[in-house]
């Protein structure tokens, strides 16, 4: 089982999870991060330090964010590794709220 980062971390980008992360299993894209499934151990950690509960557990996942599990391993495969925090995106705290944002996501 892998961990899923869901449409909440769209154009927000809070990095708060790689810090934790003992395996570097993020992956940055230019507005938003995906978690590498081959690469995830399932240990949780980075779950509470999501500000905008943007991780999941793949048996957790809502129905609505399934398609999220095959585009995190998807994207997983051409972003790179990121290891460090980062500052949020500059308009993160507007969009934290905002649902259905998968219209903005850039690869």
């Amino acid at each position: 089982m892998t961990h899923i980062v869901l449409e909440s971390c769209i154009r927000c980008k809070y990095t708060d999870c790689v810090d934790v992360c003992p395996v570097d299993c993020f992956r940055e894209g230019p507005n938003m991060l995906v978690i590498d499934p081959d690469e995830c151990i399932d240990c949780a950690v980075c779950i509470p330090e999501c500000p905008v509960e943007a991780i999941k557990a793949e048996e957790d996942v809502p129905a609505d964010q399934q398609h999220l599990i095959a585009l995190n391993a998807e994207l997983s495969r051409s972003w790179p590794s990121i290891t460090r925090t980062k500052p949020q995106m500059a308009d993160a705290d507007e969009w934290k709220d905002v649902k259905d944002k998968l219209q903005f996501l850039q690869k």
